[in-house]
């Protein structure tokens, strides 16, 4: 079975449509208006082995928090369409993620019980014209739209992209590994519940 969803996402401040295929070979067209967002997005699939087709315009002119939180709300949906009843999955996933002087751990539980715990410090206020502050936000909408438990920490770093980046490739590498169907679970959902969509 086919795990690709697309959604969309349209209101009086963004346009939004994301498509997402989980068993892709890592292709990205991603056009957001916001420069710094689409290269971390591009790592996402990159590093996550997923395609990923995203179309949005917002309203920058005030500034790219609106796009930037409705373009992780839209992808976490396309997520939780894409991932399913989440029967057969490995489900825990974690990552370290090195980028020159930085490094970060990411931890998944793909539970559908969505929480964020964000341990980063950006030593900048800003890496060029992005608000490093945006970038908790995108993770918190992906988290909370994709029935994601989620750890993001930065264990050190000195430059803000480099932390950045070494969060959203850590971040793709964890979701690899929790989106990787579990043979020897035989369909079974990973829990002693019997489900993980509810």
């Amino acid at each position: 079975m086919a795990r690709i969803a697309t959604e969309s996402r349209t209101t009086g401040e963004t346009k939004i449509q994301v498509t997402l295929n989980l068993d892709g070979s890592g292709k990205a067209q991603v056009d957001t208006g916001v420069g710094f967002l689409d290269h971390m997005l591009d790592q996402i699939a990159r590093h996550g082995g997923m395609d990923l087709e995203i179309e949005a315009c917002g309203d920058q002119h005030i500034d790219d928090h609106h796009t930037v939180e409705d373009v992780g709300i839209t992808m976490g949906q396309a997520f939780r369409q894409a991932i399913g009843d989440r029967r057969g999955i490995t489900r825990f996933g974690h990552a370290y993620v090195p980028l020159d002087e930085a490094l970060s751990r990411v931890v998944v539980d793909l539970s559908n019980r969505p929480s964020l715990s964000w341990r980063v410090k950006f030593p900048t206020q800003k890496v060029g014209n992005f608000d490093t502050e945006l970038f908790k936000e995108w993770f918190a909408a992906f988290a909370q739209q994709g029935g994601i438990t989620m750890h993001v920490e930065s264990l050190y770093g000195e430059n803000s992209h480099h932390i950045a980046e070494s969060c959203f490739k850590a971040l793709a590498r964890a979701l690899r590994s929790a989106c990787a169907v579990d043979a020897t679970l035989g369909g079974v959902a990973p829990s002693t519940k019997g489900t993980l969509s509810d």
